[in-house]
């Protein structure tokens, strides 16, 4: 965790349903949010983590920024997820880093379902293999991007008028967050879930070290379609319904059995999750879930969470450490926190990070 002078940055998660940004200051020995903003982003703009209309992104974005003056900085992170983003660990001889950096590329293709041309690369040591437990082998954190899904990304900040400086991974912004306001223990495995309108990321950390990420192509929206089929609603209805608000033509007793089904669906992805994870780790222990995510927040979600996989699950709340600072921000964070993990932890990197 570094502290210190360094240029500002807003940390801006483009969702599928709305465009959310946080602006962060290093004061003392803590980060202090000094601009926060969310913008509804129009429905079918961005389906499965693809934009589709460019347009109506960088509107929502403009709009953001536009209406909240406090946002100062003009450099942004923004973060991607899905099938266009491959992580992955791998075993390797151990090498030297210099070695490793020219012959990465090499390695990768094996393990990359795309053209090695169309991809941005990136990767981390995890385990240098210079231990005493060493068997002659390290491993690395792979992680790849379709270059034109970056530019997609890239293209709409730019439209909107700030500066894109770092494209990251939802999966490790959420890590970036959780590190700041929890902390990390060592041996402990944290499950870190983020229930967003199109997508469920998943991040599980043991001690410091992501050891296994998943991106589940369903969400928030699931539960709104169901909704609307089930009850013969309006979409926009339908989603007032799912968060409980009263609407004309159905009640939320009606509503309920519907999105406990969808949350049913969404447990088998996870629990899908859960056993790869556990084929390929040393043990099986969960000791902690952290949710996050609008759709985490739908009726019955965390209880049968807690109930199919037997360990405690907890809000994520990225203003547990990180100050709300209440002398310029309107609004109760309280209000914010389901959502906001994501942009609390791409405002948490720095400019010169690789």
């Amino acid at each position: 965790m570094v502290f210190g002078k360094s240029k500002a940055i807003v940390g801006l998660d483009i969702g599928s349903s709305a465009v959310k940004a946080v602006e962060l200051k290093v004061s003392g020995r803590a980060y202090r949010v000094t601009a926060y903003g969310s913008e509804p982003v129009p429905a079918d703009a961005i389906v499965d983590g693809a934009i589709i209309d460019a347009g109506a992104v960088a509107d929502a974005i403009r709009r953001l920024f536009d209406g909240n003056k406090a946002f100062k900085a003009r450099d942004v992170c923004a973060s991607l997820s899905g099938n266009a983003v491959i992580v992955k660990k791998i075993t390797l001889p151990v090498m030297t880093e210099s070695e490793l950096s020219e012959s990465i590329y090499w390695e990768a293709e094996q393990y990359i379902p795309f053209d090695i041309q169309d991809v941005n690369l990136d990767y981390q040591i995890l385990d240098a293999g210079t231990g005493p437990e060493s068997r002659g082998s390290m491993e690395v954190l792979l992680v790849a991007a379709k270059k034109e899904k970056i530019g997609d990304y890239t293209g709409v900040i730019a439209q909107a008028g700030r500066t894109p400086v770092i494209v990251d991974v939802d999966a490790f912004a959420l890590q970036n967050a959780y590190e700041v306001n929890y902390g990390l223990e060592p041996g402990r495995v944290v499950v870190l879930l983020n229930a967003g309108a199109s997508a469920i990321n998943i991040n599980i950390l043991q001690g410091d070290q992501s050891v296994f990420t998943r991106d589940i192509s369903m969400g928030g929206n699931a539960y709104t379609e169901a909704v609307q089929k089930e009850l013969d609603l309006p979409f926009d209805l339908a989603e007032q319904l799912k968060k409980g608000i009263p609407v004309d033509g159905a009640t939320f007793e009606e509503a309920r059995p519907v999105l406990h089904a969808i949350t049913e669906n969404v447990l088998l992805e996870v629990q899908k999750t859960f056993d790869f994870f556990k084929a390929t780790a040393s043990s099986d222990q969960l000791d902690r879930i952290m949710l996050s995510g609008g759709a985490s927040r739908v009726d019955g979600f965390r209880e049968m969470l807690q109930e199919r996989f037997n360990a405690p699950v907890e809000d994520f709340d990225p203003f547990r450490a990180v100050v709300w600072d209440v002398r310029t921000l309107m609004g109760d964070p309280a209000d914010s926190a389901a959502t906001a993990a994501v942009a609390v932890g791409l405002a948490l990197r720095k400019v010169s990070d690789r």
